[in-house]
């Protein structure tokens, strides 16, 4: 289901300058970000909060009343999995895990704000057992979180954790074991902060949000106001983590098109050496294809932050501009979230009302919704936003982090750089046609 898109439209004007047109767009926003060097003023945006109730007395019934409903959400997925209906548009588990846990949440996190803690059914589950038996490592920072992600995207493209439920209880099952392992052994707090890619995935996606909540109180803040913050990233897992965002996107994206898929059989084809079948052969360059784009995407942002060092002559190490501009990236990652996701959403949405209002026996031809062909435009925009807040965001972060203006621009050029490189290879993949990508099951 993921990995299958409608055809899209061709496009009306010619390829190149649409893609012209959106790195301009992000080079233009740049530079008229540039002009605005009052740093009362950007300071100004960026704490401005409107105080909402205090949230410390119903805090923690929520907790337990969300906790309970995700327990349930969850036994019922895996549950339904393993003896529902095995068609994916009826299947609860498929719908609940990929329309609701995949795109809706995401969704109402970097749009609205982070409910996922008072949520998380892993960590309802843990409360219950004795736990931190060992101290967390600090050297391995978020990296377990890291590798959890990426090895989560590799699973939904190589295994059909999409389309046949039984697959996809089994993988969750798997998850669930890791995760209470995991939270049993170093303590729930240590483990969702740094070790669960989906509490993590959550938090970061929270920093977009306009809602965020500070010392038990709800607040109000201009989207995208706490990418600034120093404290948001403070290691390289952390940078690895939201290029990790980023790219999975990317690359989900580039595989379910027409030239993804015809990309993939060439290098199926050229390493057809009399050796392995044709299965382990697309496994093999589906994941070297995933893995060496995930190394690209983060060595052009880390180069980024060693040429922004050399451009400005600071005192500060490439390492530490690139920790402070990094949160800027997840403004990105949202828009392409959305970009990527929104249509699906709308398209499954009838059939997620009646698997939830019937999980036990949902409809054997539930509805589905054909999005109209503006909802492409709608794409682009959600891409273009999204770097537009970054380029802000940047913008802000540059002169928190410098004292001299001119410095605090020339530091932002190379980063500028790395996001119209972002832009224009996700503009150019929602430009192709749709495809389904090969030999996978």
């Amino acid at each position: 289901m993921t990995l299958s898109k409608q055809p899209r439209d061709t496009l009306a004007v010619p390829r190149w300058l649409y893609l012209a047109t959106g790195g301009a767009t992000i080079g233009a926003s740049a530079l008229l970000a540039s002009f605005v060097t009052d740093r009362a003023f950007i300071r100004y945006l960026h704490n401005w909060s409107l105080p909402g109730p205090a949230v410390d007395d119903w805090w923690t019934p929520l907790r337990w009343i969300g906790h309970s409903l995700g327990i349930v959400v969850l036994g019922l997925a895996v549950y339904l999995g393993l003896t529902g209906p095995q068609l994916p548009t009826a299947s609860f588990t498929i719908l609940v895990t990929f329309v609701v846990v995949r795109a809706g949440l995401p969704m109402f996190t970097y749009l609205g704000g982070n409910i996922w803690p008072a949520l998380n059914p892993w960590r309802g589950i843990v409360s219950l057992f004795p736990s931190g038996y060992r101290s967390y490592p600090d050297a391995l920072g978020r990296w377990p979180a890291v590798g959890g992600l990426l090895l989560l995207v590799w699973t939904e493209v190589i295994f059909p954790v999409s389309t046949i439920p039984t697959v996809l209880s089994i993988a969750i099952l798997g998850y669930s074991a890791i995760t209470i392992a995991g939270a049993v052994l170093f303590g729930p707090d240590a483990w969702f902060e740094n070790g669960d890619p989906l509490s993590v995935l959550f938090r970061f996606f929270g920093a977009v949000a306009p809602v965020q909540r500070r010392d038990e109180t709800l607040t109000v803040k201009l989207p995208g106001s706490n990418l600034s913050d120093s404290e948001l990233i403070t290691d390289t897992s952390d940078i690895a983590f939201v290029i990790a965002l980023i790219w999975e996107l990317t690359y989900s994206g580039f595989i379910t098109t027409q030239t993804g898929a015809a990309t993939i059989e060439t290098l199926v084809n050229l390493t057809n050496i009399g050796v392995g079948a044709v299965q382990i052969r697309a496994v093999l360059v589906y994941t070297l294809l995933f893995a060496g784009g995930y190394v690209v995407f983060f060595a052009a942002y880390w180069y980024a932050g060693i040429r922004s060092r050399q451009r400005t002559g600071t005192y500060i190490t490439a390492q530490r501009i690139a920790f402070r501009f990094a949160p800027s990236l997840l403004a990105i990652a949202a828009g392409y979230h959305l970009a990527h996701y929104t249509g699906l959403a709308v398209s499954l949405s009838p059939a997620l009302g009646m698997a939830i209002v019937s999980p036990l026996s949902p409809p054997a031809n539930p509805l589905t919704l054909s999005p109209p062909g503006w909802f492409n435009g709608l794409s682009i925009a959600f891409v273009l936003i999204g770097h537009l807040l970054a380029i802000w965001a940047a913008h802000a972060t540059a002169y928190e982090l410098f004292s001299s203006r001119l410095v605090a621009i020339r530091s932002q050029y190379p980063f500028i750089a790395v996001m119209i490189g972002y832009t224009v290879i996700s503009l150019w993949i929602l430009s192709l046609p749709g495809g389904t990508p090969p030999y996978l099951p």
